[in-house]
């Protein structure tokens, strides 16, 4: 539960990057039809949840120990089924 909360924590930090870099680009949504109704996602929380990382940013500390945090994650959620990294950063 820890670790959750630690991914959780660490997505929304990214989300709120300075509002200069949000000026440059907005995070899609998504509604994703489930069982129990509709549900609507970043498409970055949408991807994770496929075992989808994306690293879209150069690396820095902060963008390393988020990455590390959903692989961390996705690793205890199963350690059998792959995790699909994407990587576009300078």
């Amino acid at each position: 539960m820890l670790l959750r909360r630690l991914v959780t924590s660490s997505l929304s930090s990214v989300r709120n990057l300075s509002s200069s870099t949000q000026a440059k680009f907005s995070i899609p949504f998504v509604i994703d039809n489930e069982g129990k109704g509709e549900r609507t996602y970043d498409i970055y929380s949408r991807l994770l949840r496929d075992r989808i990382v994306c690293l879209m940013t150069p690396v820095d500390d902060f963008v390393a120990s988020a990455l590390i945090a959903q692989l961390l994650f996705l690793q205890s959620e199963s350690g059998k089924k792959p995790i699909h990294l994407y990587i576009n950063s300078p």
